[in-house]
């Protein structure tokens, strides 16, 4: 099986001509592309970067990104991507913790590095380089291609995990899972030679990184690469570049739906809009088809640990039931849910998500015990738990670890936070339990208002009637700012200790 730089390496043979990436005013061809891709490693093989090493990656979105991803892996090191919003303790960790041999990072996050130098790197460093850096190295390297000795079996990324439940582990993957991943989502979202593919979300995250930027290089698609994500220039790259392919967190297309004038737009080149991470409310995704009639919505459910793997629904499937995190695995991959004991659930019972397939993780890097635990007998046990219905939708209702037990009853967070998003005083919500002396948990609303807007508890109460249960209505409510990762996905953990700490407990 190829290996994710000689796709890069095949693509430009294949479609030399072909635009492959636009950042800014820069544009390069698949050629062109790839005669850099050599030049740097051959910049990074001087600095003595060889295969098996880790080479660490701290940087914003940019072709320089890109570059610096395909040299890395064409030399057979492990890539190791760092979110660029890391902290200098949370930087020491990751670097540490991979064992990272080379570390480049952007000038943009200069400060947080000099800060972690300041503190002492960790001994494997070797290597410490900002991007215009390497690319001066680069510029003046030798022409001509690399030698590619790199096999399916080798390593290949070390993806971090979102840390919502404590340090981040890193999710070990080699060629071979990778290169399935690419199969999958190819297979999934209908990419075609000839599409034009936007990344806003951040490449260093495993959705845009192994969702859209490895198999559309494999097949050949425009990668159009904006630095963050300003709803404006999104709107005005979809409609210049004739996008054809855009993957985003709900909260993105939400904030794209609010643009004046986002309907008049013409984006008739847009086929297909991909949204995951965290659930789209319902009244969003009825206006996203309203808005964009000609755009195929998917829904992508999944974990970083998977490949990312995990379930999808397609078009009609999220036209049908916006409720529902998915309605079959995707290709090559296999789904259940299973109770404590290991056996399928039946239509209206709660279990775990489990998956099965080749873009499962070889395991977390440096840590046997942990990946003992989480893959067991060839199935991840991802530690979600989902809710199967008749007609084989899965909704995700909590973390295992998020579940509030109050007298007695289980209380899933996400149902409780999907009936509390549609107030239209309540910008974002975050549900999560607090100790109490007889009720074991009580359930407490996180809210952050919509500017203006006072939401009190007796407004919670009311607006929850007849939508849950009595008994998964909140006990309390606290307004603040909800932590949430790059990802969008909400850090219960630290929500739940800020909680617990600063708020008695409800007698």
């Amino acid at each position: 099986m190829p290996t994710i730089a000689s796709t890069l390496r095949s693509t430009a043979r294949r479609v030399p001509d072909t635009v492959a990436l636009i950042f800014g005013e820069c544009r390069y061809t698949y050629r062109e592309l790839d005669a850099g891709v050599d030049r740097t490693a051959a910049a990074l093989a001087r600095l003595g970067l060889a295969k098996g090493d880790r080479f660490a990656l701290m940087a914003t979105n940019s072709d320089a990104f890109v570059v610096a991803f395909y040299a890395a892996l064409r030399l057979g090191a492990v890539f190791v991507p760092v979110n660029p919003a890391s902290a200098p303790p949370e930087l020491h960790y990751l670097l540490a913790d991979s064992g990272a041999v080379v570390f480049v990072y952007d000038p943009a996050v200069a400060a947080t590095v000099d800060a972690a130098r300041a503190a002492g790197l960790p001994d494997a460093i070797q290597h410490v380089l900002a991007l215009p850096e390497l690319a001066g190295l680069a510029a003046r390297a030798d022409a001509g291609e690399v030698a590619d000795a790199v096999t399916e079996s080798d390593d290949a990324l070390i993806l971090y995990t979102s840390g919502t439940t404590g340090k981040p582990k890193g999710a070990l993957f080699d060629h071979h899972r990778a290169m399935w991943a690419n199969v999958n989502f190819v297979a999934t979202c209908g990419m075609r030679v000839g599409d034009r593919f936007l990344h806003v979300a951040p490449l260093y995250h495993a959705a845009e990184l192994c969702i859209m930027l490895m198999p559309g290089t494999m097949i050949g698609a425009t990668h159009v690469v904006l630095a963050g994500f300003d709803p404006g220039r999104v709107l005005d790259a979809l409609e210049s570049e004739r996008i054809t392919m855009f993957f985003g967190v709900p909260t993105m297309f939400q904030l794209l739906l609010r643009q004046p004038g986002a309907g008049q737009r013409d984006l008739s080149a847009w086929r297909t809009g991909l949204f995951g991470a965290a659930p789209m409310p319902a009244s969003a995704v009825e206006q996203l088809f309203t808005t964009w009639p000609q755009v195929d919505f998917m829904q992508l459910c999944g974990q970083t640990e998977g490949g990312p793997g995990g379930i999808y629904c397609d078009a009609g499937q999220v036209r049908a039931r916006p409720d529902a995190s998915g309605r079959q695995a995707i290709p090559f991959t296999e789904a259940r849910v299973v109770d404590a004991d290991g056996n399928d659930v039946g239509p209206g019972a709660t279990g775990e998500l489990i998956l099965r397939g080749e873009t499962v993780m070889k395991g977390y890097w440096g840590k046997p015990g942990e990946t003992a635990e989480t893959i067991r007998d060839g199935w991840l046990h991802t530690g979600d738990l989902a809710r199967l219905d008749a007609e084989g939708y899965l909704t995700l209702v909590d973390r295992l670890k998020d579940l509030i037990i109050t007298a007695g009853l289980n209380v899933y967070s996400v149902e409780v936070e999907q009936a509390l998003a549609a107030h239209p005083g309540i910008a974002d919500v975050a549900v999560v339990g607090r100790p109490h002396p007889d009720y074991g948990e009580s359930i407490i609303a996180v809210i952050t208002p919509e500017k203006g807007a006072t939401v009190t508890l007796e407004d919670v109460k009311a607006f929850c009637a007849g939508k849950i249960a009595g008994y998964k209505i909140p006990h309390d409510v606290v307004t603040g700012p909800i932590p949430r990762n790059a990802s969008g996905k909400v850090l219960k953990h630290q929500l739940r200790d800020t909680v617990r700490e600063t708020y008695a407990a409800t007698p």
